[in-house]
C-alpha cells in the first residue's frame, strides 16, 4: 500500500509568521492601498518589511487564498438552481492600450468570474460565458446590455432564450466596476494581461468573502457577518497545519 503524500506547507521556506503574511495579503488586496502604503502601515505596527516583499507575498499567497474562497463558494451554490447572472465588460488600460475585462455577477452582487481579453467580439464573449458555466454550472437567466457579441455568443451556446435586456436591468453588473476602479487607481494600473487577470480574480474572491452588505442590514447583523468572515479567514492558516498533521497520522498508523 503506497504511503499518502505529505501535503507541502506553503510557508515552510519563510522566516515570517503565517499571521503576518496573512495580514499583508489582506491589507493589499482588500483595501485600496499601494505597496508602499502597506509598508508604512506595517512599520507603525513594528513590522519592518519592504514594499517588494509585499508584492512577492501577494503574488505568492493571494491566488492560494482566493482559490480556497472560490472553492467554498462553488460548493455552497451548487444547490441553487434559480440563479440569475449579470454580464458586463469594462475597458482597462495596459501600457497605453485598451483591453476588456469581462465580469459575471450574481443576483447578490458578488463577482463570479473575471476574464481579460484583447478583443470585444463574439469569440471573446463566448469564451467568457463558457468559462463561467464551466465553474458555476448552468443558469436560469442572463441579464446583459445591448452589446451584440452577447447575443451572438449565447446563440452559439444554445442559451439565447435565457438572455434578458432592458433599461436599468443590468445595473448590478455596472455597480461591480467602481470598486475595482478604486483599486486600480491605488496600484497605478497593471502592465501585463497576465498580472491583470490574476489580480482581478483574486480581488473578486476577497471582496466576495468580506462583503457584509452593510448598507442593507442593521449594525448587529453586519458585525455578526464580519466576525464570521474574519474567523473563516483566520482558519485558512490552520488548514495547512491540520492537513499536515493528518497526513503524518495516516502515515504512522498505516499497516506495514
Amino acid at each position: 500500500m503506497p504511503r499518502p503524500r505529505k501535503p507541502a506547507n506553503p510557508f515552510r521556506y519563510f522566516d515570517s509568521s503565517p499571521e503576518v503574511i496573512r495580514l499583508v495579503v489582506m491589507m493589499y488586496v482588500r483595501c485600496p492601498l499601494s505597496l508602499r502604503n502597506v509598508e508604512d502601515l506595517l512599520f507603525e505596527r513594528g513590522i519592518d518589511i519592504s514594499h517588494e516583499t509585499v508584492r512577492f507575498w501577494w503574488n505568492r499567497f493571494g491566488p492560494l487564498f482566493a482559490a480556497d474562497f472560490r472553492r467554498q463558494r462553488i460548493n455552497r451554490m451548487r444547490g441553487f438552481r434559480h440563479e440569475r447572472w449579470h454580464l458586463d465588460e469594462m475597458y482597462v488600460r495596459l501600457k497605453g492600450e485598451l483591453v476588456d475585462l469581462w465580469r459575471a455577477v450574481d443576483r447578490e452582487g458578488e463577482v463570479l468570474e473575471s476574464y481579460v481579453t484583447k478583443s470585444r467580439d463574439k469569440a471573446a464573449a463566448q469564451r467568457f460565458i463558457r468559462r463561467a458555466m464551466k465553474w458555476h454550472g448552468r443558469v436560469e437567466a442572463i441579464t446583459t446590455d445591448e452589446h451584440r457579441p452577447y447575443r451572438a455568443a449565447l446563440i452559439e451556446l444554445g442559451c439565447e432564450q435565457k438572455q434578458e435586456t432592458g433599461r436599468w436591468s443590468n445595473n448590478r453588473g455596472e455597480n461591480s466596476h467602481p470598486r475595482f476602479r478604486r483599486r486600480e487607481r491605488a496600484m497605478l494600473r497593471c502592465r501585463q494581461m497576465k498580472s491583470l487577470q490574476k489580480f482581478a480574480s483574486v480581488h473578486a474572491s476577497f471582496h466576495n468573502h468580506f462583503s457584509h452588505e452593510r448598507r442593507l442590514v442593521d449594525r448587529k447583523t453586519c458585525k455578526t457577518r464580519r466576525s464570521a468572515a474574519l474567523a473563516e479567514w483566520q482558519s485558512l492558516m490552520g488548514k495547512f497545519n491540520c492537513a499536515k498533521q493528518r497526513a503524518v497520522y495516516i502515515r504512522l498508523t498505516a499497516p506495514g
